[in-house]
């Protein structure tokens, strides 16, 4: 899950004081790693440079927190020789999603002549650190990613509502990425059922309840070591009680289920790009990598091709479900034949619902 946070202090020892000792082994080095930018990200100097902003803005920047799904955080704590796997497809996903908001997300407003333009810039500097447990000491692999307000040669901050607005496209990316990068990395195979529940198939859910991530407090900040870590998982693992496996998913005949895909956008009057990206990814029962993702919509959609911000262009939800009709990735082209029939018929079917 994605998460988006607006910074107004400088103040980065919240990154830097926490060493996250949690992943000493599964993950190489320390927690901070740069997905553009140069120095020790552990420094406070180094990383408070990425809080980029204006004098007439108080947003300094933006803590983008991307979090692995419960169980696929719970490997962590009962599978060692998977975690450094764990780490390597987090940190990957976590890049490729960037990747998506910097092209789609990340643009700045450019008033001129009365006319609204919406531009696209590029981050400076961009820090992410990555942690393997939340403030109880349950398994929770996630990603800190520090941006800020305003992009490389710009003289304004950037325009925050399309950051939000592409959050969920972003995030449908991500976890699209994990099952895929779980699933190719390690011995679990990674899913997302027909219901939206990211699943480890074969994994009991009794995982699920003994960490599920959910307290009545939040808890005080502790920075643990790797043995502490295991020593408490251990014993947590003495309270697990089997509560039933979730079934592995049929192998499927493609990569994406049409079926989910449409069901995504029902019920939205009009469809921008945005939202296919999302519809599509999570349509991706075991995964798909970002640029994959990226290429079928742009093949299927090429007048979406630089669509970016919030004012993409739109479609209705019988065009955009076009893609209905594509399996395998999308990679067979559609016929325009194909085309005007299932446009003919999405237009019967709507038809017939307005006249009852």
């Amino acid at each position: 899950m994605l998460r988006i946070y607006v910074r107004r202090s400088d103040d980065v020892r919240y990154y830097t004081d926490d060493r996250a000792r949690e992943l000493d082994g599964p993950r190489d080095g320390p927690p901070g790693w740069w997905l553009r930018g140069e120095g020790d990200p552990m420094r406070v100097d180094d990383v408070a440079r990425v809080l980029t902003t204006t004098p007439r803005s108080e947003v300094k920047g933006y803590d983008l927190i991307f979090a692995a799904p419960r169980p696929f955080s719970t490997l962590l704590a009962i599978d060692e020789a998977a975690a450094p796997h764990l780490v390597a497809a987090q940190r990957t996903s976590v890049r490729g999603a960037m990747a998506y908001l910097e092209a789609h997300a990340l643009v700045i407003r450019d008033r001129r002549a009365g006319d609204d333009r919406e531009v696209s810039r590029t981050w400076e500097r961009v820090v992410s650190f990555t942690h393997g447990v939340n403030r109880h000491g349950d398994p929770h692999l996630h990603d800190h990613v520090v941006v800020g307000a305003r992009p490389a040669n710009a003289s304004v901050v950037l325009d925050s509502r399309a950051l939000f607005a592409h959050a969920r496209a972003a995030d449908a990316l991500y976890r699209a990425s994990l099952r895929y990068e779980i699933t190719r990395r390690t011995t679990y195979q990674a899913q997302r059922t027909f219901a939206g529940v990211e699943a480890i198939a074969g994994l009991d859910e009794g995982y699920r309840a003994l960490w599920g991530g959910h307290h009545d407090v939040r808890g005080e900040k502790h920075y643990w070591e790797r043995d502490e870590i295991r020593q408490k998982w251990r014993r947590d693992l003495e309270r697990f009680e089997e509560s039933g496996q979730r079934l592995a998913s049929v192998a499927p005949s493609r990569t994406v289920d049409e079926h989910r895909f449409g069901a995504s956008l029902e019920g939205r009057r009009e469809v921008a790009r945005r939202h296919v990206v999302e519809a599509w990814s999570d349509a991706t029962i075991l995964g798909q990598t970002p640029r994959e993702i990226e290429a079928c919509v742009n093949a299927l959609y090429p007048e979406w091709r630089g669509e970016r911000g919030v004012r993409e262009k739109t479609v209705g939800v019988w065009q955009a479900r076009q893609s209905a009709l594509v399996r395998e990735r999308g990679s067979r082209p559609l016929e325009a034949r194909e085309i005007a029939a299932w446009v003919q018929r999405s237009r019967d079917r709507s038809r017939d619902g307005l006249s009852r």
